[in-house]
């Protein structure tokens, strides 16, 4: 066979090779074309700088040749490839225009400029930090700081309007947004990372934004004392990018958005989300772990529980009552799945006993969450609340008494003493069965809930005594107030249910409303593990349990069963001896009485089976007697693991503050807006505005302005836009800086620059 040559890359003589497949032709004006195959793919005349860059960087990207062989095909340094490269990446195609070299170069120093130099010099940053952060050198920001200082004083003599507002351009002067523009480059913050506390929020221009609406959560989320009390507690994060504002703000936000998990970040676009960060992307998953896990090794999530406790009952509720007046405690089952070996709990959920970790959680009147502690393996609620009652004074802060309910799990009676005497009330049901009340005792009473309606029960006001031991043989009581009330059953008939309550100046209506709105708590964590994840385990990590520790000994159990069983066994036995001995000693109808004759053997022969039953009881009886209560947990289960809570703590606290965030918008909207069926459908207006687009406009000085898109429906889009009215009232501002939040509704479509 003939063998051909093959043809050329480039069909022109001179040109420089790119690669197996591309060459470079250069023209005589200074331009040139990039052949691909044989086909001109790339071309820029003489003296366009841009297209030339723009020829470079994607014959990298397409890895056409080596970045070294395209360098050198282009007269640079690879290093300017990948500089050319990132300018693309961060700033467009515009940023690949050359800037104008020599001494008429347009200053570094723009307000923009100037104005983050004051604000990280602000920080306590060295004036050399400064300079590495913002990308100038330490002489340039002295200078900054001069200028500043200038025009602080030149401010100052020059009298202004108080309000921003009043430097606010008129509509016909405001810009149009640019329509989801590329983030503001924080390479340089990025690269001196390590000096940095946390990078502050810079906000562009923007339209569009996807996560808009989460901005309004801002006002609500100041009123929990989420990030002062984080602040109080920690105080920062060790120099990073991702500052603790940062890390928890992007937390709650995702909570609202539906991703309380810290998987949930890869759900997001990290750009969108930090937009309303006002980064040039949010932290990713592994980012988020690790700032949290530092936070953990500190030890310190139950001193932020109880900062955020003592914080939220400083405050006043929605009416202007004691939000520490009333409190309601119960635990909570978080069911575990994985293969670590973790003791069983009963789950009144579930119906059955599963791997699980028990919390003990506080809650206001509201069933707003406030407090919540990590109960030990094993423990009754009545031993948590014996625990947690000075825990629950300093969050108090005061010695006034509190109301504190709770079901029939923390039944005690020398508990409900105990908390007499510490100051705290006692609300909860009766516990076991008791005498009915006499039916001339119940009176009608009445009680005007939150809402002003008026309810009203037949109820019986009385007082009791509790014995405090178990065997009845001391003869110490406690006496106690008790409401009695008549409830239906199910087969049509009726019972009586008692409530119990050392409170004995509550009203009796109030004290039967108090004890039923305890079920706000369990809606509560109905919503909370629908809403905001609250039984996920943020954290696998688990250590040895103390195999020293005294566990319940299920042989006990099971013993007592038997005798249990005996003892039925003996009354049934002893009812059917009876019988047989009640027909031995009648006569056959028309024998006398006389003629009865009843030998031994026939009595031993009736009474065997109860005899034998008789002996069954002793023996259960010994043996359960013999077996001891409670074992070492180490012969009974041993390898027991505990899961981590330190981590579990951190983010159960930033589930609360967006659950009380969620809450206090629905009420705002309930209580502050004329949507009519704000009453049912508050909570879900309040997730649709948070996932709602809108714009971001920080062209009117010292505010950020934030336009929502209309909601589907006139009634939504009017009840938000009164949302928005009120909660500019707070004139919040978004953390770490000192930009005031504006809110506002798209009345139309803005318009837009490509």
């Amino acid at each position: 066979m003939t063998a051909q040559p093959p043809l050329p890359v480039a069909m022109a003589s001179g040109a420089v090779p790119l690669g197996m497949a591309g060459e470079l032709v250069r023209d005589a004006e200074g331009g040139g074309t990039v052949f691909l195959h044989g086909q001109a793919s790339f071309s820029w005349d003489g003296g366009d700088e841009v297209g030339r860059r723009w020829a470079a960087v994607r014959l990298a990207a397409l890895k056409a040749a080596g970045v070294a062989e395209i360098a050198a095909a282009f007269d640079v340094t690879p290093t300017t490839v990948w500089l050319w490269k990132q300018l693309l990446t961060e700033g467009g195609i515009a940023a690949l225009v050359p800037e104008k070299r020599g001494p008429k170069r347009a200053s570094r120093l723009t307000e923009s400029v100037i104005a983050r130099i004051v604000e990280l010099h602000s920080t306590g940053l060295s004036q050399q930090g400064v300079g590495d952060a913002v990308g100038v050198s330490e002489f340039s920001v002295r200078r900054a700081l001069k200028i500043a200082a200038e025009q602080a004083a030149a401010a100052v003599a020059t009298p202004a309007s108080e309000e921003p507002e009043a430097l606010a351009p008129s509509p016909a002067q405001q810009p149009a947004l640019p329509f989801l523009p590329v983030p503001v480059p924080r390479a340089a913050e990025r690269a001196s990372a390590a000096l940095l506390e946390g990078a502050s929020a810079v906000f562009a221009p923007a339209a569009h934004i996807r996560h808009a609406g989460l901005f309004l959560a801002f006002p609500a989320l100041e009123t929990t004392g989420l990030l002062a009390c984080a602040k109080e507690v920690y105080g920062a994060l060790p120099n990073g990018f991702y500052g603790l504002d940062t890390i928890l703000i992007d937390a709650v936000l995702r909570a609202l958005a539906g991703e309380a998990r810290a998987e949930g970040a890869t759900r997001f676009d990290p750009a969108e989300l930090g937009r309303v960060l006002g980064l040039d992307r949010a932290p990713e998953v592994k980012t988020i772990r690790r700032r949290i896990s530092g936070l953990a090794e500190t030890g310190k999530a139950g001193d932020l529980i109880a900062a955020l406790a003592k914080h939220h009952l400083a405050g006043t509720g929605p009416g202007g009552e004691d939000l520490a007046a009333i409190l309601y405690v119960d635990g909570h089952v978080r069911a575990y799945q994985g293969t670590k070996k973790i003791g069983k709990i009963y789950s009144t959920r579930l119906k059955f006993p599963v791997p699980a970790t028990e919390e003990t959680w506080v809650t206001d009147a509201h069933g707003s969450p406030i407090f919540v502690v990590m109960a030990k393996p094993g423990a009754s609620l009545a031993a948590e609340l014996r625990d947690l009652l000075p825990e629950l004074r300093t969050a108090v802060g005061d010695e006034r008494r509190v109301l504190v309910g709770f079901d029939r799990g923390g039944w005690s009676p020398a508990l409900f003493k105990h908390m007499d005497a510490a100051g705290f009330d006692v609300l909860t049901w009766r516990k076991g069965a008791t005498e009915d009340i006499t039916e001339d005792l119940f009176n009608q009473v009445t009680h005007t809930d939150d809402h002003g309606q008026e309810r009203k029960w037949s109820v019986a006001d009385t007082l009791v005594d509790l014995p405090l031991n178990t065997t009845k043989t001391s003869g110490e009581v406690f006496e106690i107030r008790q409401i009695s009330r008549i409830v239906g059953t199910t087969g049509g008939g009726t019972r009586q249910i008692h409530i119990f309550t050392t409170d004995r100046g509550l009203p009796a209506g109030e004290v039967v409303y108090r004890m039923g709105n305890r079920w706000r708590q369990e809606n509560q964590f109905r919503y909370a593990r629908m809403h905001f994840e609250l039984d996920s385990h943020d954290s696998y990590t688990s250590t040895g349990d103390d195999e020293e520790r005294m566990v319940p000994n299920p042989a006990k159990a099971k013993a007592y069963q038997k005798v249990v069983a005996a003892r039925t066994a003996h009354a049934e036995a002893a009812a059917i001896a009876d019988i047989n001995l009640m027909a031995l000693k009648t006569p056959a109808e028309g024998t006398n009485e006389l003629a009865v004759t009843v030998t031994s053997a026939m009595h031993n022969q009736a009474m065997a089976p109860l005899w034998e039953a008789g002996k069954a009881l002793i023996a259960a009886e010994k043996a359960h007697k013999a077996i001891p209560a409670k074992l070492r947990l180490g012969e009974l289960n041993p390898g027991q693991q505990v899961l981590d809570t330190e981590v579990k703590l951190i983010h159960t606290g930033i589930r609360m503050a967006a659950y009380n965030t969620s809450m206090t918008i629905a009420r705002e909207i309930r209580t502050n807006t004329g949507y009519r069926r704000a009453k049912q459908e508050a909570h879900t207006l309040t997730r649709q505005i948070f996932n709602q687009p809108g714009n971001i406009d920080t062209t009117t000085p010292g505010y950020l302005t934030i336009s929502l898109d209309p909601l589907p429906t006139r009634a939504k889009t009017a009840a938000a836009a009164e949302l928005c009215e009120h909660l500019n009232s707070t004139k919040t501002r978004y953390p770490g800086s000192s930009l005031i939040l504006k809110y506002e509704i798209k009345t139309k479509a803005p318009a837009l620059i490509n």
